[in-house]
C-alpha cells in the first residue's frame, strides 16, 4: 500500500502529529478540518455559521490538492460542540455540496480543538 501525504498552504496547518490529507490508490482522507483561516492560524469569528464555511473552505482546499473537489466526496463526519447547531450548520452544508449527496455522520463533541464549534472531515474517490 503506497500512501501519499497531501500538504497544502490554502488550508490551516497541522495542529498536531498528523496530516492535512492522505492519499491511497484512488481514496482521499481527510483530516478534520475546523474554522481556522489559513493565513492567521486564528478562528474566524461570527460563530457556527462562518466556521463551517472556513472549514468547507479548507475542507476543499486539502481535496484541491489531491485532485478533487467537494462533488468527489463520499463520506462526511461532522462534529458540532452543540448539536442545536444542526440545522444553520445543515443550510451551510447543503449550500456547498450537491446531489447526489455524500454519506454522512452528525455527532456532538464535547470539545473540539481550538475551542472550535464546528469539525468536518471527509473521504472522498479522485476522479479518473
Amino acid at each position: 500500500m503506497t500512501k501519499s501525504i497531501i500538504q497544502t498552504d490554502r488550508a490551516p496547518a497541522a495542529i498536531g502529529p498528523y496530516s492535512q490529507g492522505v492519499i491511497v490508490g484512488k481514496l482521499v482522507f481527510s483530516a478534520g478540518q475546523i474554522g481556522l483561516d489559513p493565513n492567521s492560524a486564528e478562528m474566524v469569528s461570527g460563530g457556527v455559521v462562518a466556521e463551517a464555511i472556513q472549514a468547507i473552505d479548507n475542507l476543499e482546499a486539502v481535496l484541491a490538492e489531491a485532485g478533487c473537489s467537494l462533488a468527489d466526496v463520499v463520506k462526511t463526519t461532522l462534529f458540532l460542540s452543540d448539536m442545536r447547531d444542526f440545522t444553520a450548520v445543515n443550510g451551510v452544508y447543503d449550500r456547498r455540496f450537491s446531489a447526489p449527496y455524500p454519506a454522512r455522520s452528525a455527532v456532538e463533541a464535547a470539545a473540539l480543538p481550538k475551542g472550535a464549534l464546528f469539525e468536518i472531515e471527509a473521504i472522498a474517490v479522485r476522479p479518473e
